[in-house]
């Protein structure tokens, strides 16, 4: 049993997997659960980085006690206090009472908020260092990526990174934890949609972070989500990904969303789309704000340049699907894009001009007047859809020249 939970060394892996949750967060969907992460350092002082989500706490002990045995931990490290990483603190304690809490000087107000904890306490700061014995521990504050007392934990000897949510993903871990062990495809999209919606507006911290590890050899990433990455080709995707969201980097390719009652502005849509593709855009996804999840259209938004928006107008205002997206988008403070929007009404024109109010706030570049139909599609609109989606096209292409 417990040479299964190795990482490297005398590193061990004990965290959790969540199958039951639908939401994390009680937002975004979870279709293939989801891991709390934690790690065990024994050595001549032991040392827990991180804990898990309260309600697994029995089996957490269980993997904790089958590696010690009756031997104490030393020290509790904590590298973010949300409660899913955070939650067995308390329970830890009683079965640990000696246990001596590290965190930075934000760390343990939080402690004593949320779990009433108290007791010895280890205060860190930027690059201090911590001796266990034969592994050597670096910390490296990482406020607000993406609370502000996140922090970083960096093991000289094994070159292990414990990263906190950074370098996070959804998806529970299947059988093995280490990525040469597992099949790893479903990460890679989860990892972008877990970043686009948890971390997304933060890029500023991120890049503050990824600069201060630029140095930092890395040959274990430990995340408190998702699999261990050791395997050079992932960790340098891995670190690749985080870079190029947190740069509001994207690829050529359109995202349209629309909201839509009768199928009048669907088919603007449609049409919009259809002649993207004739313009030689081969990444176009749509959305139907009705029936897709917000995490999957805002992780699309994160990977592509174009934005096209469409909405029909709903009691004098724009539809209100369409409406939480576009403020959903605005609070995480994407930049770069390309934008264009659409809209249509029966009797009252409304959501085109309210839709205004976003291009305002975003900063988008817009590449076209926005277009307003009423009523149904008639030859004039097919022809402004298709001026719209020649604008996008032209506009993203020519980035790629």
């Amino acid at each position: 049993m417990e040479q299964k939970t190795k990482i490297t060394g005398d590193i061990h892996y004990v965290g959790v997997n969540d199958r039951k949750s639908p939401l994390f967060e009680g937002l975004w969907p979870l279709p293939y659960g989801v891991s709390y992460n934690s790690y065990l350092i024994v050595d001549e002082m032991v040392a827990l980085i991180d804990t898990v989500e309260i309600c697994y706490f029995e089996e957490y002990i269980l993997k904790i006690k089958k590696i010690l045995g009756s031997r104490p931990i030393d020290y509790l490290i904590i590298n973010h206090m949300e409660p899913d990483h955070s939650g067995s603190i308390r329970l830890i304690k009683e079965q640990y009472p000696n246990i001596i809490i590290v965190g930075n000087k934000q760390t343990f107000g939080m402690v004593e908020g949320f779990y009433g904890v108290t007791g010895e306490q280890y205060l860190v700061g930027d690059g201090d260092f911590l001796k266990l014995g034969k592994h050597h521990l670096r910390f490296y504050m990482t406020p607000m990526v993406h609370w502000p007392e996140t922090m970083m934990t960096y093991e000289e000897t094994t070159e292990t990174i414990f990263s906190g949510d950074a370098f996070g993903t959804f998806g529970a871990l299947n059988g093995g934890f280490i990525d040469s062990k597992i099949n790893v495809s479903i990460y890679w999209d989860e990892m972008v949609r877990y970043y686009s919606n948890i971390v997304g507006k933060y890029g500023s911290p991120v890049q503050r972070a990824l600069t201060k590890l630029a140095d930092v050899k890395l040959s274990n990433i430990c995340s408190t989500h998702g699999p261990v990455w050791t395997q050079k080709e992932n960790i340098d995707k891995v670190v690749s990904i985080y870079n190029d969201l947190s740069l509001y980097n994207a690829k050529e390719g359109v995202v349209i969303i629309y909201g839509t009652m009768y199928g009048n502005t669907e088919a603007m849509a449609e049409e919009i789309a259809l002649e993207l593709s004739e313009q030689g855009i081969k990444d176009i996804v749509l959305h139907n704000a009705n029936k897709s999840d917000a995490s999957y259209i805002i992780a699309d938004v994160f990977r592509y340049k174009g934005l096209i928006v469409g909405s029909p107008t709903y009691n004098g205002q724009v539809y209100p699907r369409v409406e939480a997206l576009l403020s959903d988008i605005l609070l995480r403070d994407i930049k770069n894009r390309y934008l264009g929007y659409f809209g249509s009404f029966s009797w009252a024109s409304a959501a085109v001009k309210r839709m205004g109010d976003f291009v305002t706030k975003s900063k988008f570049e817009l590449v076209a007047d926005p277009i307003e139909m009423k009523h149904a599609m008639k030859p004039i609109n097919y022809d402004q859809c298709s001026h719209l989606a020649k604008s996008m096209a032209d506009r993203l292409k020519k980035d790629s020249k």
